[in-house]
């Protein structure tokens, strides 16, 4: 996250922070430079779990990434803390049970709103699948996703910053 004052913080949630939360982060990084607005949302992931804390995206999502632009080199796995939902505006998921971790560490009061990516793709109930113990072709579906879900985020970014 930028050491800048952001007006924006944005925090992307699965299990293990090697696969579908990377993956949105530097798909959201990407688009917010696309559109010029890098410098006004800060944007992180982290895992609910801390198997693969300090360790780099999965083999198999630094591909499907690399293959449609994305750079996930220089991501590593963190756990989520409670200390997230006061330094970030949003909490987005992956699945139902990210949704309950997060909900379970968020302390009372604090100023995050926790909901699923998938909600500003128009399916506030649904998950996004974890690839990890699949194949190739579900880090592919998870990229499709995961760009409907980005998005609309986006538009929703523009709107709230004031961007025409």
């Amino acid at each position: 996250m930028s050491d800048s004052r952001p007006e924006w913080r944005i925090l992307f949630v699965c299990m293990g922070n090697i696969c579908r939360s990377p993956t949105a982060e530097g798909m959201l990084r990407k688009r917010l430079e696309d559109e010029g607005i890098a410098d006004r949302v800060a944007v992180d992931s982290c895992g609910t779990g801390a198997w693969h804390v300090g360790q780099p995206p999965d083999p198999r999502a630094l591909r499907a990434a690399t293959d449609r632009g994305i750079d996930l080199r220089e991501l590593r796995g963190r756990q989520l803390t409670a200390e997230d939902f006061e330094r970030f505006d949003e909490v987005l998921v992956m699945d139902s049970d990210n949704l309950e971790g997060a909900l379970a560490l968020q302390p009372a009061g604090s100023r995050a709103r926790v909901s699923r990516l998938l909600h500003y793709a128009g399916q506030p109930d649904e998950d996004v699948p974890d690839p990890y113990f699949g194949g190739e072709a579900g880090f592919q579906q998870v990229l499709d996703q995961l760009e409907d879900a980005v998005e609309g985020l986006v538009a929703s970014l523009r709107q709230r910053l004031g961007i025409l």
